[in-house]
């Protein structure tokens, strides 16, 4: 990781061993729609909304005070057309960037990361441009990727964060940020070991990416490809990746495990995705257990695991959690 770019107290606690749940542990996953009053609620996801760029004091700042220090921006254009390019995904007027300028205005100390794909934005939904035949252009994509995490980085996210799966984005992404001299200011958070999981479905709802032909398994990894997982892992680290993820969180606690032994002085990631978060709020409300002890449950086991950070849309919750007695 560039010098630089743990210069803020979010970068430096990443870098740090951990053997509990903290609050500098938890990055809240937070969606941004380019109507700029908004507040839509998420059908499959509990307590969890699509935000306009003014209303995001309000939402943020009892979470800054009670102790959030990072978030990761999922952009929701509704307003302008999409093309086969994903041009929305790094527009200056857009959601991921005017919310990025707002946030940093706000609360300065905030660790903002800014996650760079194109499904999206695109026209077709795929996290990549398309060739003639519907397959992924696997150059011009990296090329289109690396644009939008330098504008992203540009605009002031201290982390752009790359979940699209193309190969060689981490590569590209890193020589964007050192031509355009953001290199030691911005860390680069890749999605190294993301799985073609049938627990994206809510999320898809929510930042209206699903695609509109075929899926997306010839670039995210098959279930039980392990061996794949892990030469993921090694070849983003190899590329210049900062933070190494695993995406979804539960059901790869191996791979996580595996992502500790093969990077070992690397911060480890790992995204609780929307399903496993309606799945934990369903069985609650359910009656078989109670939501903390579910959650918390969890959280340890990621920790456990190897986690050094964890994307999860309980933070709220769990900020709360964090200040209070556990229950006996």
């Amino acid at each position: 990781m560039a010098e630089n770019s743990i210069a803020t107290p979010m970068g430096r606690s990443l870098q740090a061993q951990s053997h509990g749940l903290t609050k500098s542990a938890l990055m809240y996953p937070i969606f941004i729609t380019d109507e700029p009053d908004a507040k839509i609620a998420l059908g499959g996801m509990p307590n969890q909304y699509r935000w306009g760029v003014n209303r995001l004091e309000e939402f943020l700042r009892p979470l800054v005070e009670r102790g959030l220090q990072s978030v990761i921006l999922f952009g929701v254009p509704v307003r302008k057309e999409k093309d086969p390019v994903g041009t929305l995904a790094d527009d200056p007027e857009g959601p991921v960037i005017a919310a990025i300028r707002k946030l940093r205005e706000l609360f300065p100390s905030l660790y903002i990361a800014a996650d760079v794909c194109l499904c999206e934005y695109t026209s077709h939904g795929h996290c990549g441009i398309l060739l003639e035949d519907g397959r992924i252009d696997n150059p011009k994509s990296i090329a289109r990727l690396a644009d939008v995490a330098v504008a992203y980085a540009a605009a002031g996210a201290h982390c752009v964060a790359p979940s699209d799966m193309m190969d060689g984005r981490i590569r590209a992404i890193r020589d964007g940020l050192t031509r355009a001299g953001l290199e030691d200011k911005t860390t680069l958070m890749a999605y190294s070991a993301k799985f073609a999981s049938s627990m994206y479905g809510p999320f898809r709802e929510a930042a209206g990416s699903a695609p509109s032909f075929g899926d997306r398994r010839c670039y995210q990894l098959p279930s039980n490809a392990r061996g794949l997982a892990r030469r993921a892992i090694v070849r983003d680290v190899r590329e210049g990746a900062d933070i190494i993820m695993v995406k979804p969180g539960m059901p790869y606690l191996d791979i996580l495990g595996d992502a500790r032994e093969l990077a070992p002085d690397h911060p480890r990631a790992v995204y609780q995705v929307s399903g496993e978060y309606a799945t934990i709020h369903a069985a609650a409300a359910a009656g078989t257990g109670a939501l903390r002890a579910f959650v918390e449950e969890s959280m340890t086991s990621m920790i456990r695991a190897g986690a050094s950070l964890i994307l999860t849309y309980f933070t709220p919750e769990l900020l709360q959690w964090l200040d209070e007695p556990r229950p006996l």
